[in-house]
């Protein structure tokens, strides 16, 4: 006889409130503002007319490793995300503090990267100096973010809708305009466009270049590990994170690919990765129009960005301090909003300076690497898992195979980077 299913409850007096259903459109909304609109000019540059199939070969190594954290949130539908799981995984308090902090300290960087992002974009509109620019974004998020869950994943859920829709306006314009057209244009709006073109090594267009391209490329994955985060403020997590997951991955994918594709149409790859905000200059290519449009909507992804990045790093922190695994004041919530706000605050301090510091491609190389390191960590924690006990609640399962590929790329991926980089 099968064993009948249970569902978790929560007790919404003491802990996180099990209030969120637009998850799939939360997590697609993360990875997104984290990638397309902030490093697609940085994997351009990086493999050239082969970007497009970096994306490929990233979503193929995030994808794994997304079907793992499926059915470990599923397993485990409270807030710690991979340090949890590691900590179920191998009992081990030192090492799961330690994947604890690496997760944060990528939650940092990366909403860092997404800040430098903003920077950007904003001074399409306006020369605002790039310290006031960013701590002005990361004051109003952190505000927004100690509001409540409910008011953060409204916002950035309608927040999602208009980044989808900017993507789609890039793919649309470039493809009424004729290639020759767009050479004529991007002539006229970037007289360097000719010799940043004639510039590009042809050894660049290689295995090595797209593996490359693809370590970048990675980064624009970044968010779907965050979405388990939140388990806990789920409604249903069994069932709904697993098929969140799933659907904010391969919609990402298909926009990627179509924007990439779309872009590397209107402006060379070498051009695309000159600018700071690549997108804007698509579109001014493609129109012979002003970005200001396209320019404020890629703000509104990168915010969004940031936002659930502040969001994720704070529910870390609360999910160790209840395994008493980091100081208890990080875990405490506001009697009122039910938000970890010592938590987000640190959090939002922590990305400010690393933003003011550092440049955009070694915040994405670095989270990418510590990222890679954590899934290595989780795949292995799954395997160990699946040996023991199924839970009573719904389950949402994976094949035996499925970590242990993803152990392999993940692990591998990081070492072929890592040979790429000590080699070149």
């Amino acid at each position: 006889m099968p064993r009948p299913k249970k569902h978790i409850a929560q007790d919404t007096e003491t802990g996180l409130r099990r209030t969120l259903s637009l998850i799939a459109l939360y997590g697609l909304g993360n990875i997104l503002g984290a990638g397309i609109y902030v490093l697609i000019g940085a994997v351009a540059s990086t493999a050239g007319n082969f970007a497009p199939y970096s994306f490929i070969l990233a979503a193929m190594v995030a994808g794994v490793t997304a079907f793992s954290f499926a059915e470990l949130a599923s397993r485990f539908p409270v807030s710690g995300g991979g340090a949890l799981f590691i900590h179920k995984g191998f009992h081990k308090p030192q090492l799961t503090r330690l994947v604890g902090l690496m997760i944060i300290m990528t939650d940092v960087v990366s909403a860092a990267t997404i800040t430098r992002g903003f920077v950007g974009y904003v001074q399409v509109f306006a020369p605002v100096p790039k310290t006031v620019a960013i701590v002005g974004m990361l004051a109003l998020l952190c505000g927004l973010a100690c509001w409540g869950i409910n008011e953060s994943v409204v916002t950035a859920a309608l927040i999602t809708f208009v980044e989808v829709m900017g993507l789609l306006l890039i793919v649309w314009v470039a493809f009424r305009i004729s290639p020759d057209a767009a050479a004529i244009n991007l002539g006229t709006l970037n007289p360097e466009a000719t010799s940043l073109d004639a510039a590009v090594d042809e050894s660049r267009f290689s295995l090595a270049a797209l593996v490359s391209g693809a370590f970048l490329a990675f980064y624009a994955y970044i968010g779907f590990e965050d979405m388990v985060n939140v388990a806990e403020e789920v409604k249903n997590p069994c069932r709904n994170m697993p098929l969140a997951i799933v659907i904010a991955i391969s919609l990402a994918t298909a926009l990627y690919v179509l924007v990439t594709w779309s872009a590397l149409r209107v402006v060379p790859a070498a051009v695309l990765g000159s600018s700071d905000a690549p997108l804007a200059m698509v579109y001014e290519v493609a129109t012979g129009e002003s970005s200001y449009l396209i320019a404020g909507i890629s703000l509104f992804a990168v915010i969004n960005g940031a936002l659930i990045q502040i969001i994720m790093g704070s529910r870390i922190c609360y999910g160790l301090t209840r395994e008493g695994l980091l100081p208890a004041w990080l875990g405490l919530l506001n009697g009122k909003t039910r938000t970890p706000i010592n938590a987000t605050i640190l959090i939002t301090g922590c990305i400010l300076l690393a933003a003011v510091w550092l440049p955009i491609e070694t915040l994405a190389r670095l989270t990418t690497a510590l990222l890679l390191l954590v899934f290595t960590l989780v795949n292995l924690a799954l395997i160990r898992i699946k040996r023991e006990p199924k839970p009573e609640h719904e389950l949402f399962e994976v094949a035996a195979w499925v970590p242990v590929l993803g152990l392999f790329t993940s692990a591998g991926f990081l070492m072929g980077e890592t040979w790429n980089l000590l080699s070149g």
